[in-house]
C-alpha cells in the first residue's frame, strides 16, 4: 500500500510557496502578497479567534507578514488560506489538535500543485494521505479510513472566492483586483468596501 501516515516525512515535488497566478499584479512574487486576518477568516471559515490563537501557537502562522507589536497586520498566503480551510475541516470531524499540527507540519513542505492532488483521510486518531484512487480504495479496505478531505475542493472552494478581498503587499501596498463582473450588485459592494 502505497499511501502514508502524516508523521512520515515525505519527499515535497515542487517548490514551496507555488501559488500559480492567483494574485493581481503577476510581477510579485507571491509569497509577498496575501490577506489580512478578516479577509483570511472569511475565506478560510473560522473565527477571528481561531485564527489569532493558531496564529500564536504557530499552528498556522502567516507566511507573508507576522504581526509585530501593536496596530500591525497579519497576512496570509493562499496556501496559509488553504491550510486554515484544511484545519477547520479536521477540527469539524474531530481529529485531535496534536494530529492535526503534524497533519499542516507535513502540509507546509509541500507546494501548492502538490497538495491539490492530496485527499486526507482519518480514523479519527491518525491522518492519512492518499495522492490516487488506488491509495483510497487501498486504505478504505482496510477498514482505516472514516472520512475524506479532497484537499482539491477546498482550493477550488478559496479560488473561488479569494478574489472578492482585496490583496495587500508585504510592503503594505494595496492591490487594486479586476472586477469579476460589471453588474451592479458588484459595482455597489465594490464602492462600499472602499469608501
Amino acid at each position: 500500500m502505497v499511501e502514508q501516515s502524516l508523521d512520515n516525512e515525505g519527499p515535497s515535488r515542487a517548490a514551496a510557496g507555488e501559488q500559480g497566478a492567483l494574485f493581481p499584479d503577476a510581477s510579485l512574487p507571491d509569497e509577498m502578497v496575501g490577506y489580512r486576518g478578516p479577509a483570511a477568516c472569511q475565506i478560510a471559515g473560522i473565527t477571528y479567534r481561531q485564527l489569532d490563537y493558531w496564529a500564536r501557537t504557530g499552528l498556522v502562522a502567516p507566511t507573508v507578514r507576522s504581526a509585530h507589536g501593536s496596530g500591525s497586520q497579519r497576512l496570509y498566503s493562499f496556501k496559509d488560506l488553504l491550510v486554515l480551510k484544511v484545519v477547520k475541516r479536521l477540527l469539524d470531524t474531530g481529529v485531535s489538535l496534536q494530529n492535526i499540527r503534524v497533519a499542516v507540519d507535513h502540509l507546509r513542505r509541500r507546494g501548492v500543485r502538490d497538495l491539490a492532488r492530496i485527499t486526507l483521510f482519518s480514523d479519527g486518531t491518525t491522518v492519512y494521505e492518499c495522492t490516487s484512487p488506488e491509495e483510497v480504495v487501498d486504505l478504505l479496505q482496510g477498514g482505516q479510513g472514516v472520512f475524506g478531505i479532497a484537499v482539491s475542493g477546498a482550493m477550488r472552494e478559496i479560488s473561488g472566492t479569494i478574489h472578492e478581498f482585496q490583496a495587500e503587499r508585504a510592503d503594505g501596498v494595496v492591490e487594486e483586483l479586476e472586477p469579476l463582473s460589471q453588474d451592479e450588485l458588484s459595482h455597489r459592494r465594490r464602492a462600499r468596501r472602499t469608501g
